[in-house]
């Protein structure tokens, strides 16, 4: 086996000592296997297996005792060894050391930091995705003699699931309990998924984060970020879009926009310490939204929330009336087996306070006038694009629910968010009524998006605003949390 020399595990009292040693660790396994993995592919023979760890962070405690018990994170759930692997600690340094320094004051203890037993897979020593198998078969002086499994360790989509994030985990005798809802080659695989969906790094992605399933709230947006950089708004660094085109707050740009545009391209208007906003086109669908949800987890966002159209599934709503949801019939069936439909997907008061009052705000209307407005009820997503002509089942389904619209996105989002613990939303927008004859021609619509996509991304962006005002303690609420929960957030 080759190997880097081991480096002794060491305790620390100081998480931002401790976050570094993570970076240390990671940064010189990382580059023993880019150095040997390029010495392979320029035709150096390679006859032992290549291996270098993860490292990891893991704290001991004795007591049931704790300092703060108002968080619902921070903390080990019980006395015990508790440790998780970490990947890309330059990335996660602002996360990593808010969660380590909980773990320090709360239970009183240092944290260890070492290499843990979870080796690095070569595609993952990179930060971007590389078609390693073809830097193989096409570089002149590799005679390639082994398969790159029987040199390297290579991505094991076997051990990368969510048993943690889903309670199935199966603890294995006298192994630590987890740590933290995700292990680094699970973490290490969303960020690259992450590029390959959203045509963006995962460092220009922020806390806050808008989905939304049409192009015009992208326009809207892009728009908006341009303005706002343009006039020297205080706290933004700057609007990234795919590729990593850069736009700086003084308008100079870099990078160079993708041939063709992404799956789900994103946008970021960056703000120090990630605390800006992130918008994703995750276009139509269940499938898409749950897809980008699970990568965009391992991020561990404050704040999720959909912004969409919906139809209206009731005679008094309006063309550009708003829904916001506080229930979901979830008719997707993207998640049923990781979270079967028993479980209820709660609204979350934070969030609900902060859309309400956001609607307020631009539209002048408080109390019983709000009404006219925005309906608050329940969100039936379907898996069906034609739903509508599918029989009077699924009509009486829908009445029976009390639902008082209907999309194919809102409950796959809401139910990751609670899924995987990241405070979510949703605010609507009726485009549609079409079990009351107005369905959407080409003409309407484009008078319709004309006149209310605006004013809805408005308030979804000053729903974020009130929400970063808040702390993060009280964001992420108990609500979100299970009985025996891991410590980080």
């Amino acid at each position: 086996m080759q190997s880097p020399p081991t480096i002794a595990t060491e305790s620390y009292s100081d998480a931002g000592l401790a976050v570094a040693r993570l970076e240390e660790i990671y940064e010189r396994n990382t580059k023993f296997l880019r150095d040997r993995f390029e010495a392979y592919v320029n035709g150096e023979a390679i006859t032992t297996r290549v291996r270098a760890f993860y490292p990891f962070v893991r704290i001991t405690t004795a007591t049931h005792a704790r300092l703060d018990s108002r968080l619902a994170y921070g903390f080990v759930a019980r006395p015990g060894v508790h440790e998780t692997s970490v990947t890309r600690p330059d990335l996660f340094r602002t996360y990593l050391t808010e969660q380590i320094g909980l773990l320090i004051q709360n239970h009183g203890v240092p944290v260890e930091i070492g290499e843990s037993s979870e080796p690095i897979p070569v595609h993952f020593a990179y930060r971007r995705d590389i078609n390693i198998e073809a830097a193989i078969t096409t570089s002149e002086n590799s005679p390639v003699t082994r398969s790159l499994r029987d040199a390297f360790d290579v991505p094991d989509l076997a051990t990368m699931d969510d048993a943690i994030a889903d309670g199935t985990f199966e603890l294995q005798p006298g192994a630590p309990e987890p740590l933290s809802l995700f292990r680094a080659a699970r973490v290490d695989y969303s960020l690259r998924r992450l590029y390959h969906y959203t045509g963006t790094d995962p460092e220009y992605f922020q806390n806050f984060v808008i989905f939304t399933n049409y192009q015009f709230y992208v326009d809207a947006f892009a728009q908006l970020c341009q303005q706002r950089l343009q006039a020297g708004e205080a706290g933004l660094d700057a609007f990234v879009a795919p590729g990593n085109v850069i736009t700086r707050s003084g308008g100079a740009t870099t990078g160079v926009a993708p041939a063709r545009t992404p799956q789900m391209p994103a946008f970021h208007l960056a703000a120090p310490g990630y605390r800006g906003i992130t918008l994703i086109n995750i276009g139509t669908g269940p499938s898409n939204a749950r897809n980008v949800t699970d990568h965009v987890a391992v991020l561990r966002p404050h704040a999720w929330l959909m912004l969409g159209h919906c139809a209206g599934l009731r005679n008094t709503q309006r063309l550009g009336d708003y829904v916001l949801a506080h229930g979901y019939v979830r008719e997707d069936h993207v998640l049923d087996r990781e979270l079967p439909l028993w479980v209820p997907i709660p609204a979350l008061a934070e969030m609900q306070v902060a859309l309400e009052e956001a609607v307020e705000d631009v539209t002048g209307l408080e109390g019983f006038e709000l009404k006219r407005l925005m309906r608050t009820g329940t969100v039936a997503s379907v898996d069906n694009r034609n739903w509508e002509i599918s029989g009077p089942d699924v009509i009486r389904r829908l009445s029976q629910s009390r639902a008082v619209a209907l999309d194919m996105e809102s409950a796959a989002i809401a139910a990751n968010g609670y899924r995987f613990r990241v405070p979510y939303g949703t605010l609507l927008c009726v485009s549609d009524k079409p079990l009351h004859g107005e369905i959407k021609l080409a003409g309407m619509a484009s008078e319709f998006y004309r006149r209310r996509v605006g004013q809805h991304l408005e308030i979804g962006l000053k729903a974020l605003e009130r929400l970063k005002q808040q702390e993060s303690e009280r964001l992420h609420s108990r609500k979100l949390r299970s009985f025996a929960e891991v410590a980080f957030q």
